[in-house]
């Protein structure tokens, strides 16, 4: 059980980062309206390496740190703030949605189609070049973590096969989506996008909120 419970943390955590619509989902959307499923398929797998990098990198970082106590209260506190502020965020343009973030080149077949090469290391670099995602997972991130408690070599394992199976998840979608020539779901799809992340952030804050509580407060008065 504990497995599938950081199976699923994992998953969910990659998701909600995924549902941020940012440079990394417009240009893979662009790739595949422009050029098709595969070549989105390959630029979308290059972001899910580059967060999977972030990813292991908290791990690695946390499992360490967290044995302060310290540490810990920083995290809590931290992490459930900014997740707060996420939930508000991701509520706030589900209420007010932008419209949709212009895809360039969506009908402009003849510009020649990238190497997969060339668009993996460019999903991958769109990923680490984020200065959003290093600040997600130093606190986000890293409030989940101590949460799950994935600080051995196979938990840490099981969490970051469940995040990757996220980021792949949401690629697939969103380029079977983009192949299909869904071109007018822009304002309806951002605002679906930003419900959901809304729902997940909600979720993550009251499991760090409740878990932060118990750890730090409660088993330490006892």
């Amino acid at each position: 059980m504990h497995s599938w419970s950081l199976l699923s943390d994992g998953f969910f955590l990659s998701l909600s980062l995924c549902l941020d619509i940012g440079i990394a989902n417009v240009a893979i959307i662009s790739l595949a309206l422009s050029h098709g499923f595969k070549p989105g398929l390959v630029l979308g797998l290059g972001t899910c390496v580059g967060d999977l990098l972030y990813a292991a990198l908290a791990l690695a970082g946390m499992s360490a740190l967290l044995q302060f106590s310290a540490v810990r209260w920083i995290v809590w506190i931290g992490g459930a703030i900014v997740l707060l502020f996420l939930t508000w965020k991701m509520a706030r343009e589900a209420l007010y949605p932008a419209s949709a973030p212009p895809v360039e080149g969506e009908a402009d077949l003849a510009t020649p189609r990238p190497g997969h090469a060339r668009s993996f290391l460019r999903g991958a670099l769109l990923a680490v070049s984020s200065p959003s995602a290093i600040l997600w997972f130093a606190a986000v991130g890293g409030a989940l973590i101590a949460k799950a408690g994935a600080t051995s070599p196979v938990s840490a394992s099981v969490f970051l096969t469940g995040f990757f199976c996220g980021g792949l998840g949401w690629t697939l979608f969103i380029c079977t989506l983009a192949s299909h020539g869904r071109k007018r779901a822009g304002t309806t799809l951002l605002r679906a996008c930003h419900v959901l992340s809304a729902l997940l952030f909600a979720y993550f804050s009251y499991s760090v909120i409740v878990n932060g509580y118990r750890d730090l407060i409660v088993n330490a008065a006892s």
